[in-house]
């Protein structure tokens, strides 16, 4: 039998699996066994069973991948609940070795690759007893653990299948084996085994699962710039050329004013930088930005008379000003704290985290309250770019009309469309998407955006490992990579920082007003390299990426990442701790164009932008 897309459902008060699995998995219940192919519709595909239930498979073409999502619908004329709905599953897949992306707070997207024997996944000598490695996320951050991505491996025909699930909340992927040698893979949101979710369906409802994407190819980085390049980001006509952003925090450390403000601009005036963001901070009674957000009222002592001001200034300066909230969230300091009636609660009380609650972003009131608050203050200031931030999770879900897991999914699902009615009402707008740096870098909130903060890890050595996973799951041109620049920097370290830069989005922060003027000459070349080698980063494909490293605290040896688009590459190299001297094989054979940085010892970066013969 050859690789077969079907459907997995579990339906409340249907038997469990067999084979030991009631626990481990949903799946082979004998809900999804009542269910026969009656019908297919071009891609698509009819199921049914004898109680009138059916699904559709819907399948259509994503570029050079597949976009697969599946609907259930009640033709019955009873309610049924839903334990478990797969927006994709596929039987009779050769594999013997798994890929996932980690992802943890400044350390997202390791890869870690194992076999199947690693994973306990080969056939018992009975073929006796399902083997199951599930994996996901739980809450709000669906990215805290793992991105909802996996690729499978035939090491001997060097065949790989990868797939993308687009679900912001909790989400679940499966790798199962029972009856063969082949694997099955199973996924969508996060099941009542392990998200607490359940779907009533009246008679005559519907309910459609997230997407998921889905392609071949003949190496890792092949399939994953498939599931890239499916993703459809909407990114304004004002940022399509990839400008620089400068960002004040880690210049002024949540402490922003109109004359600090006023200061960085002066010191950025004519020096190519697009955007220029306000973060945390701006808000309040000066008891700290963490505390305080939920009511947005501007701080008059740092902002005398508001927020206009200062943006007029930017604007005044040739750069687009932006904006720091973390909409969804009421910190302990705000006076909407107990404001129960609009908050998510959790066996009736709010749910707090902490010291911040939640936004019920379903409540008509609320969405008011931040139309006010947020897209008023974004309009009446002329503010062209809105960085959202989100720094903790709900977790398995809030009280509600159904189950937790999908009170969860609605919620979420209310903070997207608020994102939608964002960009509706002011359509030029830059939005950045930040979740304490990574924690929602998943397919569709990317497509909500323009930009994402791709870490935290502002200033560690991690950067560029960090940066060079994201080219994985995510679009370079949306990955914001920060370079933060200190006056006490060596040039190597300058060098390390920009050239990090180059696998993504460039954008700046730091003490700028106190670098030398060789240090922002320093800069300033990268800048003007970064401006050249745009287009590949936007339009290019990820050929190459090698590191010797699996240390992210203590990196050693090096990292190289090429990216190729046409017969013009991009290299950057990375030498870290321990590094030998920089093998530049790769660059036999090509004319360069343009380089930057130098690679003589540790902690040093280059990169070179050169022409190749195809």
């Amino acid at each position: 039998m050859g690789m077969e897309y079907y459907t997995e459902v579990k339906l409340m008060g249907d038997a469990y699996g067999a084979g030991f699995s009631n626990g481990l998995t949903m799946c082979g219940s004998q809900s999804a066994a009542a269910f026969r192919k009656v019908e297919d519709m071009g891609p698509d595909a009819v199921y049914d069973d004898d109680r009138q239930h059916r699904i559709v498979l819907h399948k259509k073409a994503a570029g050079q991948a597949v976009e697969v999502s599946t609907e259930f619908i009640n033709d019955s004329a009873e309610a049924v609940t839903l334990e478990m709905l797969s927006s994709f599953a596929i039987r009779g897949i050769n594999a013997d070795r798994i890929h996932r992306l980690q992802s943890f707070w400044s350390a997202e997207g390791k890869l870690r690759t194992e076999s199947i024997e690693e994973l306990h996944l080969e056939p018992s000598w009975n073929r006796c007893g399902m083997r199951v490695e599930k994996f996901g996320n739980v809450g709000s951050m669906p990215v805290r653990k793992y991105f909802p991505f996996l690729v499978v491996e035939d090491s001997k025909k060097q065949e790989f299948l990868g797939i993308q699930l687009y679900c912001p909340s909790s989400w679940q992927i499966e790798i199962l084996c029972k009856d063969d040698d082949t694997l099955t893979i199973v996924g969508g949101i996060a099941d009542r085994d392990f998200g607490h979710w359940m779907k009533k369906l009246s008679p005559g409802e519907k309910f459609v699962t997230p997407k998921a994407v889905i392609a071949g190819g003949n190496t890792l980085y092949e399939v994953c710039d498939k599931l890239v390049k499916a993703q459809k980001p909407a990114i304004s006509d004002v940022d399509k050329k990839m400008g620089i952003a400068f960002n004040e925090y880690c210049t002024t450390w949540g402490n922003p004013s109109y004359d600090n403000i006023k200061k960085i601009c002066d010191k950025l005036k004519g020096k190519g930088i697009q955007y220029l963001v306000i973060d945390a901070g701006w808000y309040g009674k000066g008891q700290g930005w963490w505390n305080s957000m939920g009511d947005w009222s501007v701080n008059e002592d740092k902002f005398p008379g508001g927020l206009k001001k200062i943006a007029d200034y930017i604007r005044s300066c040739g750069m687009i000003p932006g904006l720091w909230f973390e909409m969804e969230s009421v910190g302990a300091n705000s006076e909407h704290y107990e404001d129960k009636e609009h908050l998510l609660l959790k066996d009736e009380v709010p749910l707090t985290v902490g010291g911040r609650r939640f936004w019920d972003m379903e409540d008509e009131w609320v969405i008011n309250y931040l139309g006010g608050k947020v897209i008023k203050l974004l309009k009446e200031c002329g503010f062209g770019y809105l960085k959202v931030d989100y720094n903790d999770t709900i977790g398995m879900g809030c009280d509600g009309p159904e189950s937790l897991g999908e009170n969860l999914r609605k919620k979420v699902q209310a903070t997207q469309e608020f994102f939608r009615k964002i960009k509706a009402e002011i359509p030029e707008i830059v939005i950045e998407n930040c979740s304490s740096g990574g924690h929602r870098l998943e397919p569709s909130m990317m497509e909500l955006v323009s930009q994402a903060s791709f870490s935290d890890a502002h200033e560690t050595l991690a950067i560029p490992l960090i940066a060079a996973n994201m080219h994985r799951v995510i679009r370079p041109e949306q990955s914001q990579i920060w370079a933060v620049l200190h006056a006490g920097d060596s040039d190597n370290r300058i060098f390390y920082s920009i050239a990090s830069t180059f696998l993504g989005r460039m954008c700046l922060s730091g003490d700028i007003y106190d670098l030398s003027e060789a240090q922002w000459k320093l800069v300033e070349q990268g800048m003007d390299f970064y401006g050249m080698a745009s287009e590949i980063i936007r339009s290019g494909v990820t050929v190459r990426c090698e590191y010797s490293t699996t240390q992210y605290n203590h990196p050693t040896g090096s990292q190289l990442v090429i990216r190729q688009l046409g017969s013009r590459c991009l290299a950057v190299l990375h030498r870290f701790e321990n590094s030998e001297a920089a093998d530049l094989e790769f660059l036999k054979g090509g004319r360069v164009i343009a380089e930057y940085g130098r690679v003589e010892e540790d902690f040093s970066a280059k990169a070179w932008i050169y022409e190749i013969d195809q």
